[in-house]
């Protein structure tokens, strides 16, 4: 399984993003799909997740009601739409696959994209 982020950009504070992550592989359908994290100098942190059918999803605090993950199981990819975008969302943004049927865990993703840069402007 091989994960391929991207989408990422410079946006103003207040702004959107929408950023993908294409899978390859004939599994996708049964990975759920997690996005996560990691701004300069801080730990790596959960973003959102959605279980294998797409039935189900999990955002982080923060981003609840500006963030919404999506999945088409049919293109094998995964979305992140990021909405009211804040300075402190300045990351770079990493899509991972899990076996588990849903899971907000970043050690139970098994495989991971590269990162992709969102840097938000004040």
């Amino acid at each position: 399984v091989q994960l391929q982020a991207y989408g990422g950009g410079l946006v103003q504070a207040g702004g959107y993003l929408r950023l993908s992550c294409a899978v390859s592989g004939r599994t996708f359908s049964r990975h759920s799909m997690g996005w996560f994290r990691q701004a300069p100098g801080k730990e790596r942190e959960f973003v959102a997740a959605i279980s294998w059918s797409g039935g189900s999803t999990y955002y982080a605090d923060s981003m609840k009601g500006r963030f919404t993950i999506s999945r088409d199981n049919a293109k094998n990819t995964v979305y992140l739409q990021m909405n009211s975008l804040k300075p402190e969302d300045t990351a770079s943004y990493y899509c991972a696959a899990s076996v588990a049927l849903s899971t907000v865990v970043s050690g139970d993703y098994k495989y991971w994209g590269q990162g992709t840069l969102v840097t938000v402007s004040s």
